[in-house]
């Protein structure tokens, strides 16, 4: 079992940055990657980002390119989320996640099950 706990999520004014942080326990292998969603009022989860454990290798949804930056500690079992120059349109509930599912080859953040997921921090940003 995999547990995933996310915080430093709060409320900061647009152009803020801000770093959240998922600390996991439980066993992780080479395998997997780690992830962030978020959710905001009346919108479906969307992806931000994905890192392999093992390499460290990243991925981006579209609109966080830029202003996003994922990275993992693997010695403190953290896996960080920076949010540079927040938007409003920013604001949501961020979740960290975790898939075992790669056996190889190509990586695909969205159609990934991820099948462990933290309980979620809230972000909100003001104008």
């Amino acid at each position: 079992q995999v547990q995933l706990a996310e915080s430093g999520g709060g409320l900061v004014q647009a152009g803020a940055f801000l770093k959240l942080s998922c600390a996991v326990s439980g066993r992780i292998t080479d395998n997997y990657h780690m992830g962030w969603f978020r959710q905001a009022p009346a919108k479906e989860r969307e992806f931000v980002a994905a890192i392999r454990w093992s390499s460290g290798g990243t991925y981006y949804g579209d609109f966080a390119k830029g202003r996003f930056l994922i990275s993992r500690d693997s010695a403190k079992n953290t896996v960080d989320l920076q949010i540079f120059s927040l938007k409003p349109e920013d604001t949501a509930v961020y979740y960290c996640a975790a898939d075992s599912s790669y056996t190889g080859g190509y990586f695909l953040p969205l159609l990934a099950p991820f099948d462990y997921w933290g309980q979620g921090t809230q972000v909100t940003v003001s104008s």
